[in-house]
């Protein structure tokens, strides 16, 4: 049965139910927008609670670590405020006295992780003579250089003192620094042992050891004299250990001499980051010169790595060639060039390192955003330790890898080791200037920083001529009083003498402005003759040579006819021409006087010497006949002299 009816339908108090029903619904549609909107908001509400009790980020600060205020106070002046994940995780847990193994990507902060942890615990403690309380252990000069760099300020507000202990350095300053005492040691492994051999230092004292950059000191075999000065450490002590990667050889580091260690791993083993990108460039092997080139012309600052010293020397001078400004780094040069280089590059003197394997881990320089690989890295852990020099603290960066069409299975299988997700490009016949290449490193052409080059060129010169300009008309004031003042005292002198004041500064006046005019007149003749000599550079060489020549046949005469035998070919006047300009028998010592062979007259010890010093039956060859030995008088070979002694 139907709910409605047509008698329903025509009822006149219709209008009244359809009134009652449309106020119900309209109230129960605002019922619902109402109970929409409530869920609406609490919704929000909830999520706002929910983000006001759990936020995605904590904030955290070094105060809040446990580090100490003076340290704190030292960061926020360095602008350090925030530690990173890895300083987060592992500086608690150093501070409590555990054994840390810490594993993060080169540039997460690892310095800091253990540095600042060493220090506070190392504060207010007594340091014997020769023997430390603290020390870490890096692989290279560099980096030993660059952890004491970065801790150095909170050691001093610690009151602590450091040393750096490596090779390429004066060991006599590292003795003496050891005999006044030291608190830490940032050293490399060789140079400490050879320090303690000589009995300069002792490691019995030792209650924290740090061991920076684990890995490369097992691929660069220093594991027997990292092994060896941690026997010398007293057991008990505290060990840090931090590498980016843990391989094989940490392993046996970490049994051996690490205590329940807790372990902090913030990166990922492949050492992805998201601000790093990477690219293989397939060049052909006439291109990778010049697209070398063209990329280390890039604006900003740029480090190559090459596989060998010799090569990184070659590129740099390459570069340097083509206007780039280039330097090479590598273990074969002293530490006093390799610290100069470093500082050039970190102050912008110099736009592009080459670098070696050896020193990708010693490298800290903000504001790096291109590695480019010429060579292969070796392996995988290579690879990401010269990708690490970029990309660090945050910041973004691009890594690129040339490879010749043999290469790219090599490359590429690495990329996949290291677990990096590298797009390919290759490089067609546009070569250096292939847009896809200038987009991807900015790289410019050669003409490009020639012009630049050329522009800074010019605007030194400006700057020069303005700085000479400004001397020349200091000079030129100078040069007025000077002459003012000695106008006064020659007309001083004359009044004195009873004579004409004007007259006589009249005449010093004339004689000044003829000794100028000369001056110039002779600077002008000294300028137009240069020019010429510039002017007739071909004609000056060529008469130079000619005399070189001459000169070169006289010496062949003196030992008989060897410049004329050989000839005008290389440069000896030729016999007919030397018997039309001289004596016919040429210039022989025979044509000397009957005197012989005297010394006197080339400044040597004179004839009435050799007589008194010698027996009168002496080998002289003054002694000989006035006409015995000369070829000229017979016009041939003299024949053989007899023997004095037989006479």
């Amino acid at each position: 049965m139907s709910i409605f009816s047509s008698d329903h339908a025509v009822m006149p108090e219709n209008d009244e139910i359809v009134e009652a029903t449309e106020t119900v619904a309209i109230e129960a549609e605002a019922q619902a927008l109402i109970e929409a909107e409530a869920d609406v908001l609490a919704e929000d509400v909830t999520e706002d609670d929910d983000s006001a009790e759990e936020p995605a980020e904590p904030t955290i600060t070094f105060a809040d670590l446990g580090l100490p205020e003076g340290v704190v106070r030292k960061l926020a002046q360095n602008g350090v405020t925030t530690p990173f994940p890895i300083q987060a995780a592992t500086i608690p847990d150093a501070l409590a006295g555990k054994d840390i193994l810490g594993r993060g990507r080169t540039g997460s902060g690892k310095t800091l992780s253990f540095g600042l942890p060493l220090l506070a615990t190392l504060a207010g403690g007594h340091t014997d003579k020769k023997k430390p309380r603290g020390i870490i252990l890096t692989p290279t000069r560099e980096l030993a250089m660059q952890v004491a760099d970065a801790l150095q300020p909170y050691g001093d507000v610690l009151g602590l003192k450091m040393k750096v202990v490596c090779g390429g350095t004066s060991m006599g300053n590292q003795i003496y620094a050891l005999e006044r005492g030291v608190d830490i040691l940032v050293a490399t492994p060789g140079r400490l042992r050879d320090i303690i051999n000589r009995g300069a230092c002792s490691l019995e004292a030792v209650q924290i050891a740090v061991l920076d950059e684990a890995d490369q000191m097992a691929d660069l075999g220093f594991l027997p004299e990292v092994t060896e000065l941690l026997d010398q450490v007293p057991t008990g002590g505290q060990r840090l250990l931090f590498s980016a990667t843990l391989e094989n050889e940490i392993d046996s580091l970490v049994k051996r001499y690490l205590v329940d260690p807790v372990t902090h791993e913030v990166d990922p083993s492949a050492g992805a980051v998201t601000t790093m990108t990477h690219h293989v460039l397939v060049v052909k092997p006439k291109d990778k010169a010049p697209v070398t080139a063209a990329i280390a012309a890039r604006k900003g600052r740029t480090i190559i790595f090459v596989r060998t010293q010799l090569g990184a020397d070659r590129i740099a001078e390459q570069l340097q060639d083509t206007g780039v400004k280039a330097d090479a780094l590598h273990g074969g040069m002293t530490q006093g060039a390799r610290t100069r280089v470093l500082d050039d590059f970190k102050k912008g003197y110099v736009n592009a390192l080459v670098a070696t394997d050896v020193a990708a881990r010693g490298i800290h320089v903000d504001g790096i955003d291109l590695v480019l690989n010429v060579d292969p890295a070796g392996d995988h852990k290579d690879y990401l330790h010269r990708s690490g020099r970029t990309a660090r603290a945050g910041r973004s960066g691009v890594v690129v890898s040339l490879a010749l069409p043999h290469q790219r299975r090599q490359i590429f299988r690495l990329m996949e080791d290291a677990g990096v997700d590298a797009s390919r490009h290759i490089v067609g016949g546009a070569g250096a200037f292939d847009p896809e290449v200038a987009e991807i490193t900015g790289a410019r052409s050669l003409t490009e920083v020639q012009a630049d080059s050329a522009n800074n060129s010019a605007k030194q010169a400006e700057r020069e001529v303005v700085d000479l300009t400004k001397q020349l008309e200091r000079l030129q004031r100078r040069a007025v009083e000077l002459r003012e003042e000695a106008d006064r005292l020659v007309a001083r002198a004359a009044r004195e003498r009873g004579e004409d004041p004007e007259a006589a500064v009249a005449e010093v006046t004339e004689a000044a402005e003829a000794e100028v005019a000369a001056a110039a007149v002779e600077a002008e003749r000294a300028a137009r003759a240069e020019e010429r000599r510039e002017e007739r550079p071909s004609f000056r060489d060529e008469r130079g040579n000619f005399e070189r020549r001459d000169r070169g046949g006289d010496r062949g005469d003196r030992g008989g006819f060897r410049g004329g035998d050989r000839g005008g070919d290389r440069g000896g006047r030729p016999f007919e021409r030397r018997d039309n300009d001289r004596p016919s028998g040429g210039f022989r010592r025979d044509d000397r006087p009957s005197g012989g062979f005297n010394r006197d007259d080339r400044g040597g010890r004179s004839f009435e010497r050799r007589d008194n010093d010698r027996p009168s039956g002496g080998f002289r060859r003054d002694d000989r006949p006035s006409g015995g030995f000369n070829r000229d008088d017979r016009g041939g070979r003299r024949p053989r002299r007899p023997s004095l002694r037989a006479s």
